[in-house]
């Protein structure tokens, strides 16, 4: 296959694409159909593959949709903190031994993410914890 996929450009992998799909879809005010993401994205994919890249997102829960005229509209279901949440637990899922993954994870954490982690999963025990502005 050439590296020009019918004149819309070089081929790329399809996480790439639906990266660039949901940033667009993040910075948007609403949610939006296809053919508005296939408008923002200049013409650098068909509407079909638009279509194709929404609707595989929607299935693996990254966007939700809503009817909207005779097309879907998307929208992210959470955002990027969110879906970096997602990917943290995804991969401790996957693990067999979640002690040894969590316990890592803690040991390689900088003072001050140890600090704001203990705050967030107990923060009763840190009332003089207070967040400061610029954190």
């Amino acid at each position: 296959m050439s590296a020009d996929t019918h004149g819309r450009g070089p081929k790329r992998a399809n996480g790439v694409r639906e990266n660039q799909i949901l940033g667009l879809l993040q910075q948007a005010d609403a949610a939006l159909t296809p053919g508005e993401v296939t408008e923002l994205l200049g013409g650098e994919l068909t509407y079909s593959s638009v279509v194709t890249i929404l609707t595989r997102m929607h299935t693996k829960g990254v966007l939700r949709r809503a009817s909207r005229g005779r097309a879907y509209a998307y929208a992210p279901v959470t955002d990027d903190a969110g879906f970096a949440a997602r990917r943290m637990r995804t991969v401790l899922e996957e693990r067999p031994d979640r002690e040894a993954v969590l316990a890592r994870f803690a040991d390689e954490l900088s003072d001050r993410d140890a600090d704001l982690l203990r705050q967030l999963l107990d923060p009763g025990q840190h009332p003089g914890h207070q967040k400061q502005s610029g954190q």
